[in-house]
């Protein structure tokens, strides 16, 4: 009788040390139980259960936090969904390694004007942009991280003195 009793008071303390741990909702799907330990502005930080270590996630990567001990739940960011290059305005450019924690890479993605042009610094700019986004949506990619930003002004250009604005990056989704 002793070792049945003692059986339900571990199973109950079990469940009572998993009811306080905090549940990190990923727009994916999938759970990550763990103790959230700070909340940055672009970032998570958590520690699994039962290690030391301290973990990262992209906020763009998580939908919601629900604490082990409150209960109470945080609404961190909502889902972008992308269903064709018509949706490319929908596409967040990222700027830092560390907001993708926690995204799926897809490939390559880049954004150029034209070499003879007629575009001022800032409009091609605005064009090149504009571009990347098309080609990450049309790959289903809500981000892109940039990797490069190239932009050649005048004589350095072209002959015409015009500008040719290029980026690439790396497009993710969930």
């Amino acid at each position: 009788m002793k070792k049945i009793f003692l059986l339900i008071v571990f199973a109950l303390g079990l469940n009572v040390a998993n009811a306080q741990l905090d549940k990190i909702y990923k727009h994916s799907g999938e759970v990550v139980e763990g103790k959230v330990i700070r909340l940055d502005e672009y970032t998570i930080v958590f520690k699994y259960d039962g290690e030391d270590a301290e973990n990262t996630i992209g906020k763009y990567a998580v939908e919601k936090i629900m604490y082990g001990k409150t209960k109470r739940q945080e609404d961190v960011t909502e889902k972008i969904v992308i269903n064709g290059e018509d949706d490319w305005e929908k596409v967040v450019i990222l700027e830092d390694k560390g907001y993708i924690a926690g995204l799926k890479k897809v490939g390559e993605v880049r954004g150029k004007t034209g070499l003879i042009n007629f575009q001022t610094g800032n409009t091609g700019d605005k064009k090149a942009s504009k571009k990347i986004k098309m080609d990450a949506a049309k790959q289903g990619c809500p981000f892109v991280l940039l990797m490069a930003d190239k932009a050649t002004v005048g004589a350095s250009s072209n002959g015409l003195g015009g500008s040719q604005n290029i980026k690439t990056g790396v497009g993710y989704k969930y």
